[in-house]
């Protein structure tokens, strides 16, 4: 009978594991390229990715200061402004939505092919957020499925053109 090794080993390469709950080096590489792909696609005048409208949301980073900018799909609320979902994959609210919280001043779109517009952000919450998603479950049942799998309510953000 062969016996195994107990001695931990390090992992091959220069990888390294990725924070409990949380994408791995390589996942975020990944969804940073993809990201400025997509954002190079709206700003040729693109307007859909997989059958969504999609926008650039322009932040600030919480912590950083620094400017971001994230592709997302958004709706009409059918009052003038839009929706925007934030899903993060299910498990958690992604860094946009904590950007939003925490500079809910310092928040602009851009449509494809246009110039950012300065928006007010505003997460809904009750009977508002309840309208809200069954609008967006209904126009996007994807997205509806994403959210019967999380444990988690997706935050749901209503943007006003200033």
């Amino acid at each position: 009978m062969a016996q195994t090794d107990p001695t931990p080993r390090a992992p091959i390469g220069n990888h390294s594991e990725p924070k409990s709950g949380g994408p791995g080096a390589l996942s975020r590489w990944m969804q940073r390229n993809a990201n400025a792909r997509t954002n190079r696609k709206i700003r040729r005048g693109k307007g859909t990715f997989m059958g969504m409208d999609v926008l650039i949301l322009h932040t600030v980073g919480r912590r950083s200061g620094q400017p971001r900018e994230t592709p997302l799909m958004h709706l009409s609320d059918g009052r003038g402004g839009l929706l925007i979902v934030a899903s993060g994959g299910g498990g958690r609210n992604p860094d946009w939505h904590s950007n939003v919280v925490a500079h809910p001043d310092r928040v602009s779109i851009e449509m494809p092919g246009r110039n950012p517009v300065p928006v007010t952000a505003h997460e809904l919450e009750g009977d508002d957020r309840e309208q809200a998603w069954h609008q967006v479950a209904t126009a996007q049942p994807r997205i509806a499925k994403y959210q019967s799998k999380s444990d988690r309510k997706y935050p749901l953000i209503r943007l006003t053109v200033m």
